[in-house]
C-alpha cells in the first residue's frame, strides 16, 4: 500500500487547482474581455462608437452599416472618424492584441494542469512513485506561483486595454486631421478655380485686342502667362484634394464600391470663442493612455519583484529632478504636496529586492514613467497654445486682411471699368486677392488641426500632433 500514499497526496492538489480564481477565468474567457472599457473611454474622447468586429457576420453588418452612413453623402468629420473606428483593419488587428492579452491571463488563472504520464518502464512500484513525485512537485511549484504569475498577467491585460485605447483615440485623431486636410485642399482648389475664371476671361478680352492690333503682343502675352500659371495651380490643388481625400478613405478603411463618398467644399467658420483649454495640461496627466501603460508596466515590475509596501510617493518633476526615496528616522513614509496637474509616482523600498539587476529595473521604468509624464505636460501647454495661437492669427486674416484686400479688389474693378487701368493691373490685384484668400482658408486650417491635436494630446500618446 505504500504505492497509494503519493496517489492519496496528488488528490487535494488536483481538488486546489481545480478551484483556480473563478472570477478572473470568467472576464478574461469573455469573447470581448476588456473590450467595454475600450469603448467607454473612446466614446468619451471621440465622441464614437468603437466595434471589434469576431465573425464574418458581424464584418459583413458593419460594411453595411458603413454604406449607410456615407454612400454618396457629404460627411462630416464625425462621421469620418466613426467609420474609421468601425471598419479600419488596423484597429481591429490591434483590438485582437487585446484578446490575446486576455487568452493568456485565462492561461495564467487556470494554471498547468496536474497530470500523471507512466511509460512501460516506469509501471514498477518505484517508478510509479517517482513519477507521482516529479507530478506533485510540479504542481506545487504551479500552486506557489500562480498568484503571482495571474495578478502579473492581469496588469499586463489591463495594459493591453489601455494600448487598444490609445490606438483608437490615436486613429480617430488621425481621420479628423485628414478629413481637415482634405476639404482645406478642396477650399483651395475652389479658391483658385474663381480666380482662374476672371483670367480666363481677361485672357480672351487679350486676344481680341490683339487681334484688333489695340494689344501689342508682349502685354497679351503678359495677359496669357498668368491664365497658364493658374490653370498649373488649380491642377495641381486638385491632385491634393484627391491624395488628401485618398488618404481619408485609406483609414476609414474603404475600398471599391465603398469609396462613392463627398466632403464639404470649405472648412467649417471659425468659432465665436476664444478656444483652448487652460486645464489641458491636468486633464492630459489625468486620461493619457501612454501614461496609463507606462504607470501599470511600473506595477508589473513591482509584482515582478514582489515589492509591497511603497516609502513614498513622489511627483514625476521630484523623478527627474533627481530625488531619493527614503524613509525617515522613526519609520513613517514622508509625503509632499505636489500640483494638481502632477502624476504620483509610487517609490519601493528597493533594500527589500534581491539583486542589483532588480532596482535597476524598477528605477528605470520610474524614470521612463516621469519623463513620459514632463513630456505630456509640454505637449499639452503646446497644444493650447497652438490653438489660441492660431485662432487670433485666422482671425486676424479673415477680420484684418481679407477685408482691406477686397476692397483693394474693388477699387481696382471700378478703376478698370472707368478705363483708368489696363488688364494686366487689374489680373495682377486679382492674383494679389487670392493669395489673400488662400493665407486666410490656410490660417483657419490651421486653427481646425491645432483643435483637433489638442484633444489628441489630451487622450492619445506621444505620437499624436504627427501627419503623413
Amino acid at each position: 500500500m505504500t504505492g497509494l500514499k503519493p496517489v492519496v497526496l496528488l488528490l487535494p492538489l488536483l481538488l486546489v487547482a481545480a478551484c483556480a480564481d473563478q472570477a478572473t477565468i470568467a472576464t478574461a474567457s469573455e469573447p470581448r474581455a476588456g473590450f467595454s472599457f475600450v469603448t467607454d473611454a473612446s466614446r468619451r474622447a471621440t465622441g464614437a462608437d468603437s466595434a471589434w468586429n469576431q465573425s464574418a457576420a458581424e464584418v459583413a453588418a458593419t460594411e453595411a452599416r458603413v454604406r449607410g452612413l456615407i454612400a454618396g453623402r457629404t460627411i462630416g468629420p464625425d462621421t469620418a472618424v466613426q467609420v474609421a473606428l468601425m471598419n479600419n483593419r488596423g484597429l481591429q488587428a490591434a483590438y485582437a492584441d487585446l484578446g490575446l492579452s486576455a487568452a493568456d491571463l485565462w492561461e495564467a488563472a487556470i494554471g498547468t494542469p496536474a497530470s500523471l504520464e507512466l511509460s512501460l518502464g516506469t509501471i514498477g512500484e518505484a517508478g510509479l512513485a517517482r513519477s507521482l513525485e516529479a507530478t506533485i512537485t510540479g504542481a506545487i511549484l504551479d500552486l506557489a506561483t500562480r498568484n503571482s504569475r495571474t495578478s502579473i498577467a492581469e496588469t499586463h491585460f489591463r495594459q493591453a486595454q489601455f494600448e487598444a485605447l490609445g490606438e483608437t483615440v490615436a486613429l480617430a485623431a488621425e481621420t479628423r486631421r485628414a478629413w481637415i486636410d482634405a476639404v482645406a485642399a478642396f477650399e483651395a482648389a475652389a479658391l483658385i478655380a474663381r480666380t482662374q475664371n476672371t483670367a480666363d476671361a481677361a485672357s480672351e478680352l487679350a486676344a481680341e485686342l490683339g487681334r484688333t492690333g489695340a494689344m501689342n503682343r508682349a502685354d497679351q502675352a503678359r495677359e496669357h502667362v498668368f491664365t497658364a500659371e493658374l490653370a498649373a495651380e488649380r491642377a495641381d490643388a486638385r491632385l491634393d484634394a484627391q491624395l488628401a481625400k485618398e488618404r481619408l478613405t485609406r483609414l476609414m478603411g474603404l475600398w471599391e464600391a465603398d469609396i462613392d463618398f463627398y466632403v464639404p467644399d470649405a472648412l467649417p467658420s471659425l468659432p465665436g470663442r476664444q478656444p483652448g483649454r487652460s486645464d489641458a495640461e491636468r486633464l492630459a496627466m489625468q486620461h493619457r493612455t501612454d501614461l496609463a501603460v507606462s504607470r501599470l508596466a511600473l506595477e508589473a515590475v513591482a509584482k515582478e519583484y514582489r515589492l509591497e509596501h511603497a516609502t513614498r510617493m513622489l511627483s514625476d518633476i521630484e523623478i527627474v529632478a533627481g530625488a531619493e526615496a527614503t524613509r525617515s528616522d522613526d519609520g513613517d513614509t514622508e509625503t509632499e504636496r505636489v500640483l494638481d496637474a502632477s502624476l504620483e509616482i509610487p517609490i519601493y523600498d528597493t533594500g527589500r529586492l534581491v539583486s542589483r539587476r532588480a532596482e535597476l529595473a524598477y528605477m528605470r521604468a520610474a524614470h521612463e514613467l516621469a519623463q513620459q509624464a514632463v513630456d505630456a505636460r509640454s505637449e499639452a501647454r503646446s497644444a493650447h497654445a497652438a490653438v489660441t495661437g492660431k485662432y487670433r492669427i485666422a482671425r486676424h486674416w479673415r477680420d484684418e486682411v481679407l477685408p482691406l484686400r477686397r476692397e483693394i479688389d474693388a477699387e481696382a474693378l471700378r478703376s478698370y471699368n472707368g478705363m483708368l487701368t489696363s488688364t494686366f493691373e487689374l489680373l495682377s490685384d486679382a492674383r494679389d486677392g487670392l493669395d489673400a484668400q488662400l493665407s486666410t482658408a490656410e490660417a483657419k486650417a490651421d486653427y481646425w488641426r491645432a483643435e483637433a491635436d489638442l484633444a489628441a494630446v489630451i487622450w492619445g500618446g506621444s505620437s499624436m500632433g504627427d501627419s503623413e
